[in-house]
């Protein structure tokens, strides 16, 4: 199977040579045809797989196969993502594949000035990427007409409805035409979430590459019980083992992941935090330094789990568990892209067993339990009803400073504070789950 094979235009076809895409994926295969043909779609795929793609190519391919040579540029697309991170990466995305098609694209989202916004608005454009909350601002402005939108695409749909958006998204959709092409994209797809689809979709074409609620299949699962005061000085001494990798660390709450960053720093081991408290300015900042190696930990709330693009991250680590099972597929979707092998560890206090259980349930499968020695729990971890989670027997425990050990280890430290010397204080982080 080949891109040409799919029917795009010559103009993609120049583009995605140019990037080195030559073979589409499982979720390609299947949309892009569907699209091509007019069918709403409501699409299932885990993050890595290919999903933007999978839309936006059919989407600039009808937009410019159906756009009149000097008629005034109106809104003709809108994507809806739940977060900047995503917004900005889907607008790169759109202007990569679309370099060689004569169509106008911005990305709007709060966090950012409006002036630049409203200017782009007001110059004329074919795709509109946006947030739902800043979107209504521009509806209520009125620089956001709406009433030209042949194609909406709802992308990490469950995200969006996880984070509050329901109201905006329904207003949204009363400002669109009831003819248009409705896509709906999402990792994950409660039965609650298809119901809600099929109100405002159009027969839908059902593409799910991947069985529903299962995490990419590359990435191991691992798990560490640990008393919430002893986390910070766990994670120290797991990421002094690991000293070559880039890890993502997932907290609960804002402060806590500031917190938990700073701490890390202390300790001699780079870091910065990302968050719904940080300007877009500062968070893209952050993604840049992780990116580029400069901070070798990045500390994030589930903000952060849909929408970033980190190729090859090698590791995910769950400082504390996410509230909600699903959240867990997001954040470690992270890892495991695109063919590469990736890790998840978290570190689970007794407290957190009811957590866990749930993951186990949207996993449908059990994550191995591994105590590390001289840090075993004061008391077991309890599944709701079941008996005590243990972990390994006493004798099959691996020490902590013996796991990943690697010969650059000793040469990784020279003049730097070792990571885990700094232990006065061993509060844990704590608070409640992050405000979208």
């Amino acid at each position: 199977m080949s891109f040409e094979s799919l029917g795009l235009a010559p103009a993609l076809l120049r583009a995605l040579t140019e990037i080195g895409y030559d073979t589409p994926t499982a979720i390609q295969t299947e949309a892009i045809p569907l699209i091509l043909a007019g069918h709403d779609v409501l699409g299932g795929a885990q993050t890595g797989t290919g999903k933007t793609a999978a839309f936006a190519l059919p989407l600039i391919h009808r937009l410019a196969e159906s756009a009149v040579p000097g008629a005034p540029r109106k809104i003709r697309a809108l994507v809806l993502t739940p977060t900047r991170e995503l917004a900005a990466q889907v607008h790169d995305s759109l202007r990569t594949y679309g370099k060689h098609a004569k169509l106008q694209s911005t990305v709007i989202y709060g966090g950012a000035g409006m002036n630049p916004q409203l200017d782009a608005m007001r110059r004329g454009i074919d795709i509109l990427v946006a947030t739902p909350g800043r979107l209504i601002d521009h509806i209520e402005r009125g620089s956001a007409r709406l009433g030209d939108v042949d194609i909406l695409v709802l992308d990490e749909a469950d995200r969006m409805l996880d984070m509050g958006f329901l109201p905006a998204i329904k207003r949204i959709l009363n400002r669109l035409p009831s003819k248009r092409q409705t896509l709906l994209f999402s990792a994950t797809f409660e039965d609650s979430l298809k119901k809600l689809a099929l109100e405002f979709m159009r027969s839908p074409r059902e593409v799910q590459v991947e069985a529903r609620n299962t995490v990419v299949a590359l990435v191991s699962h691992l798990a560490h019980p640990v008393d919430s005061a002893r986390k910070r000085d766990l994670l120290i001494d797991l990421l002094s083992q690991r000293w070559q990798e880039q890890v993502l660390v997932f907290g609960k709450t804002k402060h806590g992941c500031n917190r938990l960053s700073e701490q890390l720093e202390k300790a001699g081991i780079s870091s910065v935090a990302i968050h719904g408290n940080k300007s877009q300015a500062q968070r893209l900042k952050a993604l840049a330094e992780f990116k580029s190696g400069k901070a070798r930990v990045l500390v994030a709330t589930d903000v952060a789990a849909r929408g970033l693009d980190i190729p090859q991250l090698p590791l995910v680590i769950n400082f504390d568990l996410p509230m909600v099972a699903e959240d867990y597929v997001h954040r470690i979707g992270r890892t495991g892209r695109n063919g590469s092998t990736g890790e998840a560890i978290s570190l689970v206090a007794p407290e957190e067993g009811n957590l866990l259980r749930a993951i186990h349930r949207v996993l449908k499968a059990d994550i191995e339990m591994r105590t590390i020695e001289g840090y075993e729990p004061t008391r077991g971890i309890r599944m709701g009803n079941d008996a005590p989670a243990r972990g390994r027997p006493a004798g099959q425990r691996t020490p902590a400073r013996r796991q990943h050990a690697t010969p650059t280890h000793a040469h990784a430290h020279a003049g730097k504070p070792h990571p885990a010397a700094d232990r006065r204080d061993r509060r844990p982080v704590t608070g409640t789950r992050p405000a979208r």
